[in-house]
């Protein structure tokens, strides 16, 4: 009798266990060091646009996330080397702002927040997310996600000449220089579809223009990526260059460019993904992203899980918690 409980337990402890995977760990994190140049601030935010504009210079906040992989790139390609650190040092005060740090800040306005809460109220859901300042203190540009050195400098100079002043940071953008660094690149998930008057099922539509030094290594890294493959198989994927006259009819009936579209739908920056689902955006990505986030981009969209999470922000938190329990490991590298 003794033998047979033995059993009987021992089987049930090995199905409780198979049932219970160890949990999944994190990986492709990337430690990072911020420069020493940063502005050391007390988070007081009205006193540093006072000082920043007594020096002529803008204030730039640099929101971060330990370990976060676009973050160390953008530093070393940017902050740490390269001809854009020098123009920064000279025409910004940057000021760093963990995401989830709990020093407290006052704001622009005198408001007081923690710097957790002042992401949630800049409605910052990736990082980094660049956010530039005038000389009053209020917000200009904000940049969200991984920027190649040149089209950093481009939001750099539209905000050091003041050109927010006069246009919008669409508009700039689209009469700077026309120089090639891309041609096109297809893909067996791209549907050659332009007519969306109505189209109410979950839509993707990518943005690409031949001055988008990322996009073929985007490519290379994201889009040939099986697990993103595979999601980009569940929703309606199409790929928009920016410079081709060929007209397209918008969700709202409306005849125009690939171009005209980026700009109405104020989207500034290659590679740009914006979501659709029921005939409104529900998300929307410029520059890159690595094959987790943009596969769960996809997943947010096409399997309607914005409905049921106010933001992309509480949608990841969720889904990490999620494969991790389920014993997956989650891999945030390119």
């Amino acid at each position: 009798m003794r033998t047979v409980l033995f059993v009987v337990a021992f089987a049930l402890a090995a199905v409780g266990y198979a049932a219970d995977p160890a949990p999944g760990k994190l990986k492709g994190g990337e430690i990072y060091t911020l420069p020493q140049w940063f502005k050391q601030s007390f988070l007081d935010f009205p006193e540093d646009v006072a000082e920043a504009s007594k020096h002529g210079k803008h204030v730039m906040v640099f929101l971060h996330l330990d370990e976060c992989p676009y973050c160390a790139r953008v530093l070393k390609e940017n902050f740490v080397a390269g001809d854009n650190r020098a123009f920064m040092e000279k025409h910004f005060d940057v000021i760093a702002v963990n995401v989830r740090g709990s020093t407290e800040v006052t704001w622009t306005d005198g408001a007081k927040y923690t710097e957790r809460t002042l992401t949630r109220h800049l409605r910052s859901h990736v990082t980094p997310t660049l956010v530039f300042l005038d000389r009053q203190g209020e917000v200009v540009l904000k940049m969200t996600g991984y920027r190649d050195p040149h089209t950093l400098r481009v939001a750099l100079e539209y905000v050091q000449t003041g050109s927010y002043r006069e246009q919008t940071y669409a508009a700039y953008v689209a009469g700077r220089d026309k120089s090639a660094a891309y041609v096109m690149l297809s893909h067996p998930q791209f549907q050659n579809i332009t007519y969306l008057k109505g189209y109410r099922k979950p839509l993707a539509v990518l943005f690409e223009d031949a001055r988008c030094a990322e996009c073929a290594r985007f490519h290379e890294k994201t889009l040939a990526h099986p697990d993103v493959i595979a999601e980009m198989k569940k929703i309606t994927f199409i790929r928009l260059d920016t410079d081709s006259p060929r007209p397209i009819v918008d969700l709202e009936g409306k005849t125009m460019t690939a171009g005209q579209w980026a700009q109405a739908l104020k989207v500034s920056d290659r590679p740009a993904l914006v979501l659709f689902d029921d005939g409104r955006e529900v998300y929307r990505a410029e520059g890159i992203l690595y094959h987790f986030h943009f596969k769960e981009a996809l997943r947010y969209a096409s399997g309607g899980y914005y409905k049921q999470f106010g933001s992309p922000g509480a949608y990841n938190a969720a889904r990490r918690q999620e494969l991790l329990k389920q014993g997956v490991d989650i891999d945030y590298s390119e």
